[in-house]
């Protein structure tokens, strides 16, 4: 009986052996892979923060980094929520973010008045300024934009309300050099911001978010103004309920 012949295999074509298309699927498989796990691993980094922060204080963030790389040297330091005047918090939540205790990060509505404005005024919630502050940079570019819409409800979730408040009060320039409610109480009035009045924790809010260009000891027309402003819309807040996520 005759031995079968045993079948050949095919000889690769040269058009075979030289497209290209097979090693870029590899690479593209590769790249995928590669930046999923750094997706990922950057993820869980900023998670493990959020986690961190929402019990321990945050030793220095890029802004003030920043700065005292260009200043050589910062006005800061730490001062719990409870140890504020209470017209500090319901000052600059009057000012900066009024509907922040009906939001979960984002202010739909404002976002709303915002576009049909034109794009005119800003729709950033109190939450996303701190999550902009404490874990990202300034500036804007879309890579900086996705990471605070993405660590915003997280922040939302994880934090108090009051945390929150308490931490923006903390990290936020409110001056040349001048970073947080203690500094800038010392700075303007000379006192500890336990003992700031109505008046002058609403001219310390009046100058955000423009804090270099103004100042709330020698206030101009502008800043007089929005402080009589935010006078108001503190002791409205109060007296609406819309303080009371973070009052102390």
């Amino acid at each position: 009986m005759a031995r079968a012949a045993k079948k050949k295999q095919a000889k690769p074509t040269l058009k075979e052996r030289i497209d290209p298309r097979p090693s870029l699927v590899r690479l593209r498989k590769w790249l995928t892979r590669w930046l999923a796990r750094v997706a990922l691993g950057l993820c869980g980094f900023f998670l493990l923060l959020v986690l961190l922060f929402s019990v321990v204080n945050p030793p220095i963030t890029h802004t003030i980094w920043s700065e005292y790389r260009r200043l050589g040297e910062v006005d800061r330091e730490w001062v719990p929520i409870e140890a504020m005047s209470p017209y500090v918090a319901r000052s600059v939540v009057a000012a900066e973010d009024s509907r922040f205790c009906e939001h979960w990060g984002f202010d739909v509505q404002a976002i709303r008045t915002a576009l049909e404005d034109g794009g005119q005024r800003g729709a950033s919630t109190l939450t996303q300024q701190v999550v902009k502050n404490v874990f990202l940079w300034q500036g804007r570019s879309w890579f900086r934009k996705a990471l605070e819409t993405f660590l915003t409800p997280v922040v939302e979730a994880v934090w108090t309300k009051k945390r929150i408040v308490e931490v923006y009060l903390n990290v936020a320039e409110m001056g040349e050099g001048v970073f947080g409610i203690e500094a800038a109480a010392y700075r303007y009035f000379g006192k500890s911001p336990a003992d700031l009045t109505a008046r002058e924790a609403a001219l310390v809010a009046a100058i955000l978010p423009n804090p270099k260009a103004r100042s709330a000891s020698e206030p101009g027309s502008f800043t007089r103004r929005r402080a009589v402003h935010i006078v108001d819309g503190a002791a409205t807040i109060e007296r609406d309920g819309r303080a009371a996520c973070f009052q102390h």
